[in-house]
């Protein structure tokens, strides 16, 4: 988007740079490299092989984090386009906010968080920062990507005070009680729009979910009951389309209303002035209990069904297995995960599991374990 259509307040340059000094881009803005430089990375193509809810290999059509990470874009820019906020910076957060998650999704990083409580933990903002920083190596210059310092922010969506103060002036906020820049604040709930109506999708297309059960659900049973009424013999797959599509789209609409009210009240004229106001993008407080409810619905129903559960079980299993040979006999290990100071090897093992895709995770399992 041109600078001169952004809004005052919109993050229209980085202030802040990058960590290590390059010269500007050509032909395209400095957060377009950004997000050209995540698509190109190694982290970001290994997130086609890594679980949403459902472990990769059960169906081709399920979500993976690649096409969740695209998703997001998606609705982001949508939400950016319509406040007159920058569109480049949001989608490059939006691609990168996942590059740090462990195969078979949070249940694969609760076992690694339990398996490094004496190393420091694990959590999947603070290792998708540490990709983007430091563990992707493409350039002869600098370890990682060099990404922009907003961009950086708007991967770090939460974080402890004890590891916001070692991470610099990224984690800085934190212990200010700073806000981050609005298309952060936007891909973060863009984040939670797509992955609670695509769980709808895919919990519906495996038979985990009903129809009838959702029904008790009020955002989805008022676009069902419409949806019913114009198109009585429509199929029962695109009345899920129809019906996830609308529930998108409502979310979306009432998010920017909303957040289009908050500027107004709070009238902030620069980037400056947005982080020091409680949060702008939101949605409205009866979509807040809607959106509740939906969620409450899907950890009920979906993810603690069990199949999931069963799933979920072994992904512990695996993820605990891995970690537990690879620190107790370094050997096991790729010469490039062997650190050179063993206070940092637990760190390292970590890297090595949370950049594992789920099917690499369970052949590496069945390489050190099956008796064959």
């Amino acid at each position: 988007m041109p600078e001169k259509t952004l809004a005052p307040y919109a993050v229209s340059v980085s202030a802040h740079g990058r960590q290590f000094a390059e010269p500007a881009p050509l032909g395209r803005s400095e957060f377009q490299r950004d997000r050209d430089r995540i698509i190109h990375s190694g982290a970001f193509r290994r997130l086609e092989y890594k679980t949403q809810v459902f472990v990769n290999h059960e169906g081709d059509l399920f979500r993976t984090r690649l096409t969740h990470s695209i998703e997001v874009a998606q609705i982001g820019r949508s939400i950016a386009r319509h406040l007159r906020l920058n569109e480049d910076l949001v989608e490059a957060i939006s691609l990168a906010h996942d590059l740090g998650h462990t195969p078979f999704g949070h249940a694969g990083q609760e076992a690694l968080n339990a398996c490094m409580k004496d190393h420091g933990g694990f959590e999947h903002n603070l290792q998708s920062l540490r990709v983007v920083d430091v563990l992707e190596e493409r350039y002869a210059a600098f370890d990682g990507l060099n990404l922009c310092f907003e961009t950086r922010e708007g991967i770090l969506k939460h974080c402890s005070l004890e590891h916001a103060a070692q991470l610099g002036d990224v984690g800085a906020r934190f212990i200010n009680d700073k806000r981050p820049s609005l298309e952060a604040q936007i891909a973060n709930l863009a984040d939670e729009i797509a992955y609670n109506n695509h769980d709808v999708d895919d919990g519906l297309r495996s038979g985990l979910i009903t129809i009838d059960q959702l029904a008790s659900v009020r955002l989805f049973a008022s676009q069902l009951n419409v949806v019913r009424a114009e198109y009585p013999n429509l199929a029962e797959r695109r009345l899920i389309h129809e019906i996830v599509r609308r529930m998108i789209n409502i979310l979306v609409t009432d998010l920017i209303a909303q957040t289009e009210h908050n500027i107004g009240t709070c009238t902030p004229q620069n980037v400056d002035d947005v982080r020091t106001v409680p949060p702008l993008v939101a949605f409205s407080t009866e979509m807040q209990e809607l959106n509740r409810e939906l969620k409450v619905f899907l950890r009920t129903h979906l993810y603690r069904h069990y199949r999931v559960m069963r799933m979920s079980t072994k992904a512990r299993r695996i993820i605990s297995d891995l970690f537990q040979a690879f620190t107790g006999d370094t050997r096991l290990l790729p010469p490039q995960f062997v650190a050179k100071d063993e206070a940092k090897q637990a760190r390292q093992v970590a890297d090595y599991i949370a950049g594992m895709t789920d099917r690499y995770a369970i052949r590496e399992h069945r390489r050190l374990f099956a008796v064959e």
